[in-house]
């Protein structure tokens, strides 16, 4: 089998590059990714692949046979969208949209992804069939679970399914994955606690939600401390607290809305989360004479490498870069990803490609307004595609 290194791409290197620009410069965000669909479904066809266009509202589908028989169908996918955020960068390919910014690096996702199918289109050397799943709206409103719920595996059957995302902070040139959780569950709550309120001199006369919500807040690290085994991980953390107004201080409000996020890595943790945090909610409003109103929202799963798929995707990064810079057991991240709702349909596996740091000239973390993908590792990443094409369907039968 021939190794597919960075340097086998070079004659791509700068196609790519403005690919990925143009895209950066012109970000979209959750279904609304019209133009960048356009120019995967363009690229695409202008290689000879077969396109198919709709699900999810703007994703692209591109289907590939290989020159050999083969029966085993393997699904490669990419995210499209960007986040609504105000860039700061100043060079050339900077965002145009006002409040709209590539700042996770999606722009060179699917940019990795069309390197692939480049080469793959023009060397059809494989035994199968390549799916090439362009997927819109990963940035929180899970584009992944409304593609398959519209029909994509059904459409498209695939035996295996695979994800990649840059991460910054590894270097360039490496990549880093596990078997079972790699990513957690990201799930929001919210809790309206509701008293009598009253005038802030006279508390004894009403029930203050406000004393209520507080105590809430504290104990809510008592549910990770006290409740989750040792053994496992879950992060509770309050990003919103809205009660009363600022030109009447001297009032109690009479109610108080606490929300956040729940991460946790297994399905039991998650469940106890959900319970323990309208128990705990429950029994402090009772205690300080109000009442809890709870609401968990379960929104992406936890990501789940199957072990086989884990096995073939380090043995794909290892023949891309070398077996020394692929780190096979990376720590589990509390972040999420909607890769996961196919990985509960399908086997298969989720790496993360290394977009380097500040110390090597490359990139801030993902979500900045300062981010911008590295442009180095766009051959990188589509050497690793192809290489892990010719692991699952090079002798597929």
């Amino acid at each position: 089998m021939t190794r597919f290194t960075a340097d086998l791409f070079a004659d791509a290197e700068a196609e790519l590059t403005a690919i990925r620009r143009d895209i950066h410069r012109h970000p979209e965000t959750a279904f609304e990714e019209v133009r960048t669909a356009d120019i995967v479904a363009e690229k695409l066809t202008g290689w000879g692949i077969e396109v198919h266009r709709g699900l999810a509202t703007t994703g692209v589908v591109g289907t590939l046979k290989g020159n050999r028989p083969g029966q085993k169908t393997i699904g490669l996918r990419a995210d499209m969208d960007a986040l609504h955020l105000q860039e700061k960068n100043d060079f050339a390919h900077a965002s145009v949209n006002a409040n709209k910014m590539h700042a996770c690096g999606h722009d060179g996702h699917t940019t990795m992804l069309l390197g692939a199918a480049r080469h793959l289109a023009a060397a059809p050397d494989f035994a199968g069939t390549v799916h090439f799943i362009f997927q819109p709206a990963e940035e929180g409103l899970g584009g992944a679970r409304v593609m398959i719920e519209e029909g994509l595996f059904d459409r498209f059957n695939c035996d295996t399914v695979y994800g990649m995302h840059n991460m910054p902070g590894i270097a360039t040139g490496t990549f880093a994955i596990r078997a079972g959780a790699m990513l957690a569950s990201s799930d929001s709550w919210e809790v309206t606690f509701k008293g009598t309120g009253g005038h802030g001199a006279m508390p004894d006369r009403g029930t203050d939600p406000t004393y209520v919500a507080a105590q809430f807040i504290v104990a809510v690290q008592g549910i990770v401390g006290r409740n989750v085994p040792p053994s496992q991980a879950a992060v509770l953390s309050v990003g919103h607290i809205a009660a009363g107004t600022p030109g009447s201080p001297n009032v109690i409000p009479s109610e108080v809305l606490v929300k956040g996020t729940a991460r946790s890595f297994s399905p039991s943790v998650r469940d106890l989360l959900e319970r323990r945090l309208a128990e705990v909610a429950a029994g402090l409003a009772a205690a300080g004479g109000c009442t809890a109103e709870s609401r968990y929202h379960r929104r992406y799963p936890a990501l789940i490498n199957a072990v086989e798929q884990t096995s073939l995707a380090v043995e794909a990064a290892a023949l891309t870069v070398g077996r020394d810079k692929v780190d096979p057991n990376t720590p589990p991240i509390s972040g999420a990803e909607d890769f996961a709702f196919m990985l509960e349909k399908k086997p298969g596996a989720y790496i993360m490609i290394g977009n380097g740091g500040p110390d090597e000239g490359g990139c801030h973390n993902v979500h900045s307004p300062l981010y911008d993908f590295n442009d180095r590792i766009l051959t990188t990443g589509a050497a690793y595609w192809v290489n892990l094409v010719q692991l699952e369907l090079g002798d597929a039968a």
